[in-house]
């Protein structure tokens, strides 16, 4: 097991577990993240953002800390799920304009980016229950019927 939570996104220096790291505070640059201010100004200098600030943040203590861990159900409770491959895209899954535009105009509220992140987490946990159901019947397909109510 490694010591190492990630890399800079500038000089690529190891950023510990337990370790201070900044983060843009530009929605969309929340995946970077960067060992010290002098490399965020790096960012920000070929970025060129208006109105922008590093915000300092504390890595997670452990690997098992770690929220880029997928939390799964099982019929025990919670577990924890470590991708065994290194290479799984943790990409936003949830197209923000649509998302927001709905909260908007059901509900009369704003939505903060970090929503964005919390439900791309929720549907890789969903998907992947959705998968298991799928590989149980011999299929290679993903299909609605493989989505259940129990998963939300």
């Amino acid at each position: 097991m490694s010591d190492v939570w990630r890399k800079c996104s500038v000089c690529k220096k190891d950023i510990p577990f337990g370790g201070i790291y900044h983060v843009c505070s530009i929605s969309s640059c929340r995946k970077s993240v960067f060992c010290s201010d002098s490399c965020w100004d790096v960012h920000n200098g070929v970025i060129n953002h208006k109105s922008a600030w590093a915000e300092e943040k504390t890595a997670p203590a452990s690997e098992g800390d770690d929220p880029r861990r997928l939390m799964a159900r099982s019929d025990s409770g919670a577990k924890t799920i470590a991708s065994s491959n290194e290479n799984v895209p943790t990409d936003i899954l949830v197209v923000a304009s649509k998302l927001k535009n709905y909260v908007k105009a059901k509900h009369g509220m704003n939505t903060s980016s970090n929503v964005m992140d919390a439900l791309s987490q929720i549907m890789r946990v969903i998907v992947d229950n959705a998968v298991d159901r799928a590989r149980a019947e011999g299929r290679k397909t993903l299909m609605d019927r493989d989505f259940l109510n129990e998963d939300l």
